[in-house]
């Protein structure tokens, strides 16, 4: 019998071929007649021997398909997702869809099988869901997950705000849904992918009033986040997870005896602005009581952070949408109310995108800092 095609004739006889008890190979009966693939075509003298090394040949191409994945997480399967998380699996608030939770668990077993992390808890965030649930609360898309405590929970979590650069590029997001997404540095955009959490760093941000004479710090935890692949330009972009709560309109206060203080004993002093229902500038922003979970979770313990969606799922969805296609039909994933209020999503690539902001900052370069004033009263 002649051999055809090996590439496609070996996949037709793996799919095609079984064993029987007996370890002898047998025919699908419903295995397709050989037509189209009729390309190449050479007579072997020993068929048999042909056959093995057709199906050697299969073997060896899904083997060396499944080696070169760009993500081993891939093959995760909805039947492997433990019988007791899968009731917080769905698109509901306070679920994790199916897609995000498969990828954030693989590349959890995936890392803690190299010996990377320990954390019996793994993060995963949705940036396809809106800011803001349907009773006007913040939108909880950011997911704690810890397995072995069989622990679940679902939080407030802030995206990328963006930039509108003049007469270069308008790539800002709503308050309530992410439209833009990039890796690209001063882009002020969350870029999706593998994260590991770095070790927290703690700094002072200000002091803020609590009554007319009590004042305290705001001390605040950053957790950065080592990317790979796409992301790993995390640290350059200063990427991490805070606490969404800064300090506006500071002045500076004499207060020698505090240990912040300057060279000259001043402090900052200003009102604290809680964002949480905000957008960031590039990092993941948590409300204070949340951040302080995560913080302590992560503390001296990394553990890995899935950002969904990456560039592949926005492109894929973007050309699912320009072609008047549901991308849930095929086979795709967004959140349907912010898809219905973005149109489609946009990724703009660090390689197309940089250059663009680095031009736009030389030709509009930042006015300097004016020196903070010195509190009333001083």
């Amino acid at each position: 019998m002649p051999v055809r095609c090996v590439f496609v004739e070996s996949f037709v006889v793996f799919k095609t071929t079984i064993l029987n008890p007996s370890g002898r190979m047998i025919r699908h009966p419903r295995q397709p007649q050989r037509r189209w693939w009729n390309c190449f075509t050479f007579y072997p003298r020993f068929p048999r021997l042909v056959s093995a090394a057709v199906m050697t040949s299969a073997l060896l191409i899904a083997l060396v398909a499944l080696s070169a994945a760009p993500r081993s997480f891939a093959v995760e399967q909805p039947s492997d997702i433990p019988t007791w998380l899968r009731v917080h699996v769905g698109e509901r608030e306070g679920q994790i869809a199916s897609t995000v939770l498969l990828r954030a668990r693989a590349l959890y077993l995936r890392k803690a099988g190299d010996g990377a992390v320990r954390n019996p808890c793994y993060f995963a965030m949705d940036t396809t869901r809106p800011h803001t649930s349907r009773n006007g609360g913040p939108g909880r898309r950011f997911f704690i997950i810890c397995e072995a405590e069989r622990s679940f929970r679902a939080v407030s979590s802030g995206h990328g705000g963006g930039r509108t650069l003049k007469g270069v590029a308008d790539f800002k997001n709503g308050r309530r849904c992410a439209k833009h997404f990039s890796n690209a540095l001063g882009s002020r955009l969350t870029a999706g992918g593998v994260y590991l959490t770095g070790e927290t760093r703690t700094s002072f941000k200000g002091y803020y009033r609590v009554s007319s004479k009590q004042k305290t710090a705001l001390v605040r935890s950053f957790i950065p986040f080592n990317g790979e692949g796409e992301t790993a330009n995390a640290e350059q972009r200063a990427i991490g997870g805070h606490a969404a709560v800064l300090i506006k309109g500071a002045c500076l206060l004499r207060e020698p005896d505090s240990p912040y203080a300057n060279d000259e004993g001043y402090v900052p002093l200003g009102r604290l602005v809680d964002y949480s229902g905000g957008r960031s500038s590039g990092c993941t922003s948590w409300s204070p009581s949340d951040a302080r979970e995560i913080v302590e979770i992560t503390d001296k313990n990394p553990t890995t952070l899935y950002i969904y969606p990456e560039e592949a799922d926005i492109d894929a969805v973007a050309r699912a949408v320009a072609a008047g296609r549901s991308p849930s039909r095929a086979g795709l994933y967004w959140n349907a109310s912010c898809l219905k209020e973005i149109g489609a999503p946009k990724y703009w690539p660090k390689e197309r995108l940089g250059p663009r902001i680095a031009q736009y900052r030389r030709n509009n370069p930042a006015p300097r800092r004016s020196p903070m004033p010195r509190c009333p009263n001083q």
